[in-house]
């Protein structure tokens, strides 16, 4: 049929295509085309309507069955001429119902500034007051603030509960075909009641939708929040800010906001799980063989360490107490100094004399130990 677009050419998928190949397209072009992305231009808006149509079709198993063996005809049958005059949020709130644009949006826009919120509650949530949803996000920070402790101001952005009509989409009013039961009325088989068919189980119907959400239920949420980063934290550990997560529903509880952190590796420090720290300092021929006082750096600034005559090349001296803190106050690591012999490149001709006659008087054979063959 003219003007019908193939579902499968439209995500760019084979149409044997997983169902995770056809969400990964989906999420990659829907990021790419929402209007919120691109204000004021009509055809990316359009794409967009085409592509969440082609995924509510092709993510649904019974859908894409009959789309595949029906095509265009199940095509515009879907469609229903509904897309004309109408804007992607119209579609999804008159179509799939308030609450489902909310799981369309949080998968798009879930992941901004790495965070991911959860779907929303849908129009079948309980009536009672609902804990928010949990905000997880995976946040980088210095060697040294993880070794120091920091204060850091962040700012979020994530995909959150409608304030104004509580994440339901618009006013509610109790079922006039239920009266606010959630049930038919009719005994199905085995006499089981099953779901009122207007509102789905929920006792409510949306009467009128909301003029801030447009009838999805959510919107896009700002957060500054004053961050505290204890002294001696690791790589996956979390950090829970009560709370400062997503909004509770009908005056429940917000969720809180969960930070993974992940630590930066240091190019000179190295610290391993028991809060040690190990550097490398280099060392000249001269203080290896007569012994010298060098100074080396620690996380807390530098300090002196004696290097005895004699020592080889990677020998570990040992700091008691010079590494990181523990979490929790809970004492310090200690700090390894791994020492490393540094050869001149270039030597005047003094000083190779010298390094000949020591040569002349040498008698040591380090290498006598070592076999010559198997």
């Amino acid at each position: 049929m003219p003007g019908q677009v193939d579902y499968y050419e439209l995500l760019g998928v084979p149409r044997d295509a997983s169902a995770a190949e056809i969400r990964k397209a989906y999420r990659r072009l829907a990021r790419k085309y929402h209007p919120d992305v691109n204000p004021n231009d009509p055809a990316a808006e359009e794409k967009y309507k085409q592509l969440s149509q082609a995924y509510e079709v092709l993510s649904d198993p019974e859908k894409r069955k009959k789309y595949d063996q029906f095509g265009a005809a199940f095509q515009q049958a879907q469609a229903g001429g509904q897309w004309q005059g109408e804007d992607f949020q119209t579609f999804v709130f008159e179509n799939f119902g308030a609450g489902d644009f909310a799981s369309i949006f949080g998968d798009i826009f879930g992941d901004l500034g790495g965070i991911r919120v959860g779907r929303s509650r849908g129009r079948t949530a309980p009536r009672a007051p609902q804990r928010g949803q949990d905000v997880y996000h995976r946040l980088r920070v210095s060697f040294r603030d993880a070794v120091k402790g920091a204060r850091r101001e962040m700012t979020f952005t994530l995909a959150d509960r409608c304030p104004e009509c509580d994440g339901l989409g618009g006013k509610a009013e109790t079922c006039p075909v239920c009266h606010g039961t959630g049930q038919s009325g009719q005994r199905g088989l085995l006499g089981i009641v099953s779901a009122c068919p207007q509102c789905q189980g929920s006792g409510e119907i949306i009467a009128e939708r909301c003029a801030t959400c447009r009838g999805g239920g959510e919107v896009v949420r700002t957060r500054r929040v004053d961050l505290k980063i204890p002294a001696g934290v690791h790589s996956g550990q979390k950090l829970r800010l009560a709370g400062e997560g997503g909004r509770g529903f009908r005056g429940g509880p917000n969720g809180d906001l969960i930070l993974e952190l992940e630590v930066e590796e240091d190019p000179f420090f190295q610290r391993d799980e028991q809060d040690n720290i190990t550097v490398e300092i280099p060392i000249t021929v001269i203080e290896a063989l007569q012994g010298a006082k060098v100074r080396v750096p620690t996380v807390d600034g530098p300090v002196t360490l004696t290097i005895p005559p004699g020592t080889s090349s990677g020998q570990k001296f040992r700091l008691r107490g010079q590494g990181a803190p523990k979490r929790g106050g809970q004492g310090r690591g200690d700090e390894y100094v791994v020492v490393r012999i540094t050869a001149p490149k270039h030597l005047t001709r003094e000083q190779k004399e010298l390094v000949e006659k020591l040569a002349q008087t040498w008698t040591e054979e380090p290498r006598k130990a070592i076999p010559q063959g198997l």
